[in-house]
């Protein structure tokens, strides 16, 4: 069965580069342009993985992450959160919420598809 992916981003430039990347590695993408647009997605949809911007209008991934983890139906949804915001105070946030891999942009595509299949497994 096909994976799904979500992602959660309002840079209209990395969305288009992912979605064409997922797709064309064979995932089923799904798109969320803010936070609160990717819980609502979430409750649709659930997805295999959220690949997770940390800043987006009307709630911070941050805020998602934990929203995420506090929903039990949830909980093999893994999480990456793909942002600009690298610090080392930012990545154990994300990951003291509930990440399962942290990656800073600019980032390596390549190296983001390993993340992705280290986390799903195989596709089909």
């Amino acid at each position: 069965m096909t994976k799904t992916i979500l992602i959660a981003d309002d840079e209209p430039n990395i969305v288009i580069s992912l979605e064409y990347l997922l797709k064309r590695d064979g995932y089923h993408v799904l798109i969320a342009r803010d936070g609160q647009e990717a819980l609502d997605t979430m409750q649709l949809i659930p997805p295999d993985l959220v690949l997770l911007d940390v800043m987006m209008p009307r709630m911070s991934g941050f805020h998602v992450c934990q929203k995420i983890r506090e929903n039990p139906a949830w909980a093999n949804v893994r999480i990456v959160m793909l942002t600009a915001k690298g610090r080392d105070s930012e990545v154990s946030k994300g990951l003291a919420l509930g990440a399962d891999a942290y990656v800073t942009k600019p980032f390596s595509t390549q190296e983001l598809l390993v993340q992705l299949r280290r986390l799903l497994g195989p596709k089909d």
